[in-house]
C-alpha cells in the first residue's frame, strides 16, 4: 500500500510539475531545455524560508551601503551633512503626502501636488536659509539686491505663503471641499513634524557634528537593541499599535543605549572637527577645524557626596567631561520618547492600511521608515543644546555678521566713528593718529 500510494504520489507530482511547465511556456518564461527539475529553469514558485534569506540578503547590503555613505557623508563636511538632512526632508514629505493622499481624486482637482510642492520649498526656504545667511555677509553687502533679499527675509516669506494661501482657497471645489481642507492640514502637519524638525537638525549640524552624529546613533543603537531584547525576553505588549514591540525589549533597549551613549560619547569627543562649531562651509575632515573648546568637553572634578567612597576608596572626587553626563540624559530620551516618533508613524501607516511609506531603500522600505525616530531625536537634541550647553558666545564673526546684514553703508561708518571715540576715551590707540582717522571717517559721512 506504501508503494502504491508513493508511486501515485510521485505520478501526481510530476503531472503538476508538466502543468506548470507548460503554463511557463505559454507566457514566454521556460528556458525551452525541456530537462531539469522546476528550480533549475525558474519556474517553480519560490519558498518562504527562501524569500526571507533573500530579503535579509537584501537588507543586509543595503544596510552597509547606506552606514558607508552616511560616514562618508560626515566626512565631506558640514554642507553634505546639511545636503544630506534636506534630502531627507523632501523624501519623507514626499512618501508621508503619497500615503496620505487619494491620488485617484487629486486628478481631477488643480494644483493640487503643485501646492504641496510649493509650501514645502517655502517653509524650507523660511526657516534653513537664516541658519546660512551668516557665512555669505560680505556678498550680501556687495550685491544690493541680495542685501535686500536678506533684509526683508521675513516679509518675503510671508507674501510667498500668502500667495500660496490665496492660490488654495482659489482652486476650492464644490464636493470637494472636505478632501482640500484635509490636505491642507495634512500638508501643514508633515510641514510641522517634518520640515521643522529637521531644521532644527540643520542647527545641530552647524552646532558640532557631535550633536549630529551622537543622537542618530543612539538612535539607531536603540531600534537594535530594543529588536533583540524583544524577541529575546519580551512577553508583555508595549502599545496596541505596535504589536510586536513588548514592554522587556523598550526597557532593555535603555541600558544598552545608556552604555552606548557613553562609548560613544568616549569615541566621538576628542575631535574638534566633530566638536567645533562651523564657521566655513568648505569644512571637511581633512581640515585645521579648531575652536575654544565648550567647557563641556573639558575634564572637570567632581566631589563625591557620600564619604564611603573616601573611608572604602581612598576616593573623594573624580574627574571626568561632563559631556558624558549630557550623553545619557540624551540616551534616556532616545530610549523613553523618539520611539513614539515611530509608533506615530506605524499609526499612520496603519491609518491608510500601507506597509511601508515607499520602496526607496531596498529591504527597508522608504526613508520615512528609517528617519520617523530621528526628527523628534533631533529637535529634542537642539533643544537640550540650547537649554544646557550653549554659551551664546558673542565672537568677532558673529559681530561682524550682524552689521553687514543689517547696517547700510552710512550706519557702519558712523559705527565706526563711535568705536574710534570710545578706543580715545580708554586710551587704548594713539590720539594723533586715531583723531585723523576720526576726521576722516567724519568727512566722508557728513
Amino acid at each position: 500500500m506504501a508503494s502504491n500510494s508513493g508511486s501515485a504520489d510521485l505520478r501526481t507530482a510530476k503531472k503538476v510539475s508538466a502543468a506548470e511547465k507548460r503554463s511557463q511556456k505559454k507566457g514566454g518564461a521556460a528556458n525551452g531545455n525541456g530537462t531539469g527539475n522546476g528550480n533549475d529553469n525558474g519556474v517553480a514558485p519560490v519558498s518562504e524560508k527562501e524569500k526571507k534569506k533573500y530579503n535579509f540578503f537584501v537588507r543586509t547590503v543595503w544596510t552597509l551601503v547606506m552606514i558607508c555613505g552616511f560616514f562618508v557623508t560626515l566626512a565631506s563636511g558640514h554642507i553634505w551633512c546639511v545636503l544630506l538632512v534636506v534630502y531627507c526632508q523632501v523624501a519623507t514629505f514626499r512618501e508621508c503626502i503619497g500615503v496620505t493622499t487619494l491620488s485617484s481624486r487629486e486628478k481631477k482637482l488643480p494644483l493640487t501636488r503643485t501646492l504641496n510642492w510649493y509650501m514645502l520649498f517655502t517653509t524650507i526656504y523660511y526657516l534653513d536659509s537664516q541658519e546660512f545667511y551668516q557665512f555669505f555677509g560680505p556678498s550680501f553687502l556687495e550685491y544690493k539686491v541680495l542685501s535686500i533679499i536678506r533684509s526683508n527675509h521675513g516679509f518675503i516669506c510671508y507674501c510667498a505663503y500668502l500667495f500660496g494661501f490665496v492660490i488654495f482657497v482659489s482652486s476650492l471645489r464644490k464636493g470637494h471641499l472636505k478632501f482640500q481642507m484635509g490636505s491642507l492640514c495634512i500638508t501643514h502637519m508633515a510641514l510641522l513634524f517634518i520640515v521643522f524638525q529637521g531644521h532644527l537638525i540643520i542647527k545641530n549640524i552647524l552646532n558640532g557634528l557631535f550633536w549630529f552624529l551622537l543622537p542618530c546613533g543612539l538612535v539607531i543603537v536603540n531600534d537594535i537593541f530594543a529588536y533583540l531584547c524583544g524577541i529575546t525576553f519580551g512577553k508583555t505588549k508595549l502599545i496596541e499599535i505596535s504589536p510586536k514591540k513588548t514592554l522587556e525589549g523598550f526597557m532593555g533597549a535603555w541600558f544598552f543605549t545608556a552604555l552606548a551613549s557613553v562609548i560613544l560619547t568616549r569615541l566621538l569627543s576628542p575631535y574638534t572637527y566633530l566638536t567645533c562649531p562651523t564657521k566655513d562651509l568648505k569644512t571637511n575632515f581633512f581640515s585645521a577645524l579648531t575652536c575654544e573648546l565648550n567647557p563641556v568637553f573639558l575634564p572637570q572634578t567632581y566631589k563625591l557626596p557620600l564619604v564611603f567612597f573616601e573611608e572604602k576608596f581612598g576616593i573623594s572626587s573624580i574627574t571626568i567631561k561632563p559631556i558624558y553626563f549630557h550623553a545619557l540624559n540624551l540616551a534616556t530620551f532616545a530610549s523613553l520618547f523618539a520611539p513614539f516618533g515611530g509608533f506615530f508613524a506605524s499609526g499612520l501607516k496603519r491609518a491608510f492600511k500601507v506597509k511601508d511609506f515607499g520602496h526607496s531603500i531596498p529591504g527597508h522600505g522608504g526613508i520615512t521608515d528609517r528617519v520617523d525616530c530621528q526628527f523628534l531625536m533631533g529637535s529634542f537634541a537642539n533643544l537640550y543644546y540650547e537649554t544646557f550647553i550653549s554659551e551664546n558666545r558673542i565672537t568677532v564673526e558673529t559681530v561682524l555678521s550682524t552689521i553687514l546684514m543689517n547696517l547700510n553703508e552710512r550706519e557702519i561708518l558712523q559705527l565706526v566713528a563711535t568705536l574710534l571715540d570710545t578706543l580715545k576715551k580708554r586710551d587704548v590707540l594713539n590720539v594723533e593718529k586715531l583723531q585723523t582717522a576720526k576726521d576722516m571717517l567724519d568727512t566722508i559721512v557728513h
